[in-house]
């Protein structure tokens, strides 16, 4: 027998009655609990399905208003424990990444050992010149004086290797 609390399960199965009675004043507690307006209606509909769940829904209508309210409440503590966690994890995880977006670590380690297999594959004369060149940082004028050459002869030793080192790393690339 229903003695017309509002906290008692109502016994009928009238849904939209309760829903319309009730639905302003959980929102507006959902409201106080909740950091975000979305996560206060979710609350809401979570917490009227999981109380009514609890209660059995079998048909007994409506769950009783203070379950719906307590685990308003519960569920708003839980997702604020939720959010705060993955905050401090992103907080932790942003500051140990690199400033920059694009990780080309990977590219440049990939395009190193495509230039050292045809290094290896570069005849001798070719790679000392290159490597003079390129990763020494020496002139022409250096290089002749360094390998006992003609300053010229460095110079087109560059030059073919350049073009050998292309024609090796477009076939590994094709």
């Amino acid at each position: 027998m229903n003695s017309g609390s509002e906290n008692e399960r109502p016994l009928s199965n009238d849904w939209d009655a309760w829903l319309s009675r009730h639905s302003a004043g959980m929102l507006l507690f959902a409201r106080q609990q909740a950091r975000r307006e979305a996560d206060a209606q979710d609350l809401v509909q979570e917490s009227v399905i999981e109380s009514w769940q609890r209660g059995g829904g079998n048909g007994n209508g409506p769950p009783a208003l203070g379950l719906v309210y307590a685990t308003i409440r519960r569920r708003a503590i839980d997702l604020a424990r939720s959010q705060d966690r993955r905050t401090a994890r992103e907080e932790r995880t942003g500051s140990e990444l690199p400033a920059c977006w694009f990780d080309t670590a990977a590219e440049d380690r990939e395009r190193a050992q495509l230039i050292g297999q045809a290094m290896r594959v570069l005849p001798a004369n070719y790679r000392e010149v290159l490597t003079l060149k390129i990763w020494g940082g020496l002139t022409f004028a250096e290089i002749a004086e360094t390998l006992e050459i003609p300053a010229n002869t460095a110079a087109s030793r560059y030059r073919y290797g350049l073009e050998e080192l292309r024609k090796l790393t477009k076939e590994v690339l094709a």
